[in-house]
């Protein structure tokens, strides 16, 4: 339905004070008669409606990482511990994603019975951040590959890609790119819960060849609407 302002122009001069003050009202009383018809459901029933963006599926996703790496057996000053935040956006009709992610990392209290690391000087801990960023991820829905958990998890996506890391803000010392695959998993409450990060070598060297956990703490739909597929879903009693 098309809603079209009506204004009758009074007889006034051009150039006159009459005729900018009724400019002014003629386009105040465009913009009140659009505000309505998107409110009435009018040209594009307000962007699609609140109940539309609830049914889409999650295009954004966000978190924590929270995991260690192997230890100084496997990696050079491990085991680290490995706290983060990441996030995740797809684009669905392309099956295309793009993934970043800014991690902090030190030697976990482990390197205290390894003999690497001094109880009362926390520097040789060896504290150092790395940023992480996917720009070409591929997305699938063959999660035959991603870890196994307990309880089990169902459903969920893959992100597959190439990553690029720093060490500090720089060039990451094991170089540069790795490949980065990306597991997305949940469950019958949560429908995603889980992500893990496996990286390839050269990242591998620094990270471990093992998956890293982490937690999707929120996501969202067309227009960033929360989604609830990310918010817990208390079963029904029925």
């Amino acid at each position: 339905m098309k809603i079209r302002a009506l204004s009758v122009k009074p007889a006034v001069a051009k150039g006159t004070m009459g005729e900018m003050l009724w400019r002014t009202s003629a386009r105040v009383c465009g913009i009140a008669v659009l505000v309505s018809a998107v409110g009435l459901g009018g040209p594009t029933h307000a962007l699609a409606g609140d109940q539309d963006r609830h049914s889409s599926s999650p295009l954004h996703f966000s978190g924590l990482i929270n995991d260690y790496t192997p230890s100084a057996a496997v990696v050079k000053g491990g085991p680290y511990e490995m706290r983060g935040k990441w996030s995740l956006d797809l684009e669905e009709q392309a099956g295309a994603a793009r993934f970043s992610a800014a991690m902090n990392m030190e030697t976990s209290d482990y390197g205290i019975a390894q003999g690497t690391v001094n109880k009362d000087d926390p520097v040789t801990r060896g504290a150092h951040t790395h940023h992480i960023s996917m720009t070409d991820g591929v997305i699938s829905t063959d999660t035959s590959g991603c870890p196994l958990f307990s309880p089990a998890t169902t459903g969920g996506f893959v992100v597959s890609g190439t990553a690029f890391v720093t060490g500090n803000g720089g060039p990451a010392p094991f170089g540069n790119p790795s490949s980065l695959t990306i597991c997305v998993l949940g469950g019958a409450n949560v429908k995603f819960s889980n992500i893990t990060l496996t990286f390839g070598k050269p990242a591998a060297t620094h990270f471990g060849t093992q998956a890293i956990h982490g937690v999707v703490l929120k996501c969202a739909g067309p227009w960033l609407h929360e989604s609830n597929d990310c918010a817990i879903e208390e079963p029904s009693l029925d």
